[in-house]
This record gives C-alpha cells, structure tokens and sequence, in this order.
C-alpha cells in the first residue's frame, strides 16, 4: 500500500465538486461526490437519540445498499426542523438527483452547520446545475473545503493496494473540530474505492475501521446530531472476489485511511495546540481499558494542564481512579513522554525540567498500565485552549 494524490477522486470513475450557493456568508458550502456507475454503499450514523432530517434520509436511501452520489452542505444542520426539515432534506437529494439524471434513492444526502434553522433550499436548488458541471477529477480538494464548518483546513488522502494483480485504490475527505466524541462525533466523513467488493465485506470492513479510527477520538466528549460516514465502492478497478487474505490487505488499507482522517480531526480540532494520545496497557478487558482512556482524554483538569504545559500528573491519576473501581493502586503504573512518574501506585523522583519539556511538546503521549492483564486501547484527544472557549462562545 502506498498514499497517493487525489483524494476522493482517485479511485476509478469517482468525480467531486464543491461551490458556494450561499449558506454560509462566505466560502464553500456545496459538496457533490459522485460515481460514473452505481456503487454498493453503506454507513454509519451518530449514536446521538437526536438525529438530524438528511441522516433519516440517507438511512432510508440505504436499505438496499447501493448509492452513485452525495450531496452535502455546511453552515446549516437541518436539525431540529420537523417534518419540514425531512422534506428539505428529501429535496437536496432530489435536485441532485434529476440534475445527474438519478433516481432519488441513489443520491445520499448529509448536512453540518448550526441546528435548529431550516435550510435556504432556493439557494441550494439554485446552485444544483453549477455544482452538476463543476464535477470534476481535480475537484476532490473543492468538496473537501466545501464540508467544512469550524475546520481550519480540509482533510483528505488517498492510497493504492494491490489486490491479486489488480491495482485497487481508496480515497477520503472528512471534516470535524468541535463536539467530537466517538459514536460518531461531530464529524462527516466520505470514502470512495474502486474496489469489487460485496456488501456484507464492505459494511464489515467499514465497521472495523471506524471502531479502530473515528471512534478513538475526543475532543470534549460531547456527539452532535450529524455525524456521519459513508463509504462506496463501485468495482471498476476490475478485481476479481476477494480471498481472505485480499480483504485483510483491504482491511488494512482502509483503516489507514481512517485512521489518518480521524487525526487529521484531532490535529484542526477547535482551539487546540496539543496532540494527546491516551495509551492504557495491562487492563483487565478492552471495555475497561478504553473506558478509562477516555475519561483521562475527556478531563477538563487533565486537558488544561496539558494546554497550559503543566506536567500535574496528578489529574492523570485522579481520572484513572474515576474511571474504574477495579483499579488497584498498587498496580498502577504512569508515563508521560518517556518519563515514568508513577510506578506500582508510589510516585517518583522525577526530573521537573523534562517533564515540563514533554509538555512543550505538540504531541503528547500519555501512557497508563494497570497491571491487570493484557488489553490496551488508544483514544487520540486534543488540550482544551482558551481559543476553543472562545469559538464555542461565539459559534
């Protein structure tokens, strides 16, 4: 597997567009990702019990798994809007559909912006036949910023495996920086394949990387309306059926691709200066290692500390507590960076000018053993700035 220009649009017959028709006061907020033939599509949803009109939609256009395009805005949600908000939604994805000569069920439909305001449809009907001839190969980075909400940059990759003989390749744009927390978060992300894959193989694969990627992260631990992935995969690469060992390469090559969008998210997260990775090792079992990786990533203290370069490790141990009952003392064990400041529950002698060095740094690893057994888990979160306080005040 290699990374590879592209984007979106590098997969065989895969075109994008992105345009601004007007949503937002300036900047892109009209995306098209769309496959020259039909595709076998699937998707996952935010876990959040209040979800938004176009994820109602774009479930329902699913449940035969196929789709050949996807029409998406931000500046607006199109949550929290009614039944009006679910015929607005059902009318995006008409407009598209008829403008790319489609029938309504193969067009998926997603939107992120500020919840509650019904879409200015006119302005989106009205920018449908630029946004249809605007489609494009090179347009894959216009659709990646049309996404965009509270993003700093847009957020794409691209790879290329070979599957037998044949060369099969993967491209991704994902957006999110604000309300990010796993199922799903505040997030969008689109992935495109030219893979010859079955559907059960698709949502399986699918699932695995979203579980080991976009479900590993937190910003402040809230999870919007929203969210959502969605991945295509239209087989003109022209493999044959997957064996085992092809669909693990596959596997693989797609949880790279998330994994590397999910970071990107943590990376342009809102306000933040700090990249953290929460490593919990030698837990009991996997629920109780990622419960506790998370409620470290989640803490307030813990993450303004780290913003504020203040290596109170204190906070990490205090969390950890919380987290769990089943965490013995004795056992716990506390790195930061390379320095251990903790070890069988009794605190060390530790260097203060290199601890305050590591936080300095602008990636940060935090890592925790518990001495119970041989699950781990890794959540990648961010440090919660002055900044983030500021664009959430205002947003």
């Amino acid at each position: 597997m290699k990374i590879i220009q592209g984007g979106i649009t590098a997969p065989k017959g895969y075109l994008a567009s992105g345009i601004h028709c007007g949503i937002k006061y300036k900047n892109k907020d009209l995306a098209l990702i769309y496959s020259k033939v039909p595709a076998i599509a699937c998707g996952l949803f935010t876990q959040n019990k209040l979800q938004a009109a176009p994820l109602k939609i774009t479930k329902a256009h699913l449940k035969n798994n196929k789709a050949q395009a996807v029409v998406i805005n931000s500046g607006n949600a199109n949550c929290c809007t009614g039944i009006g908000g679910i015929k607005d939604a059902q009318a995006m994805s008409l407009a598209a559909a008829k403008g790319l000569g489609l029938r309504l069920s193969e067009v998926l439909v997603a939107s992120t912006g500020i919840i509650g305001k019904r879409l200015p449809l006119l302005k989106i009907k009205n920018k449908i036949g630029l946004l249809v001839n605007r489609l494009s190969l090179r347009a894959g980075l216009a659709a990646a910023q049309a996404i965009m909400t509270t993003d700093t940059r847009p957020k794409q990759i691209s790879v290329e495996l070979l599957i037998g003989k044949t060369k099969v390749k993967i491209g991704g744009i994902a957006k999110g920086a604000g309300m990010i927390h796993p199922q799903m978060a505040t997030m969008l992300g689109f992935i495109t394949s030219d893979a010859a894959i079955s559907k059960a193989n698709l949502k399986k694969a699918l699932k695995e990387a979203a579980d080991n990627s976009f479900n590993l992260i937190t910003v402040e631990g809230d999870t919007s309306t929203n969210d959502m992935v969605l991945i295509l995969a239209n087989g003109l690469a022209g493999n044959k059926s997957m064996s085992a060992q092809e669909l693990r390469l596959f596997q693989k090559a797609l949880n790279f691709v998330c994994l590397a969008l999910a970071k990107m998210i943590i990376q342009d997260a809102e306000g933040a200066t700090k990249f953290v990775e929460v490593c919990v090792e030698q837990a009991g079992n996997i629920a109780q290692a990622k419960r506790i990786a998370f409620k470290v990533a989640n803490s307030p203290l813990v993450k303004t500390a780290i913003y504020g370069e203040n290596p109170n490790w204190g906070r990490i141990a205090a969390s950890v507590g919380m987290a769990d009952k089943g965490v013995e003392q004795r056992l716990l064990s506390i790195h930061l960076g390379k320095i251990r400041v903790l070890a069988k529950g009794t605190a060390l002698k530790t260097n203060q000018q290199g601890l305050k060095k590591v936080f300095k740094d602008n990636q940060i690893q935090i890592k925790i053993a518990l001495g119970l057994g041989k699950y781990a888990a890794k959540v990648f979160t961010c440090d919660l700035s002055n900044e983030y306080v500021r664009i959430n005040a205002e947003y």
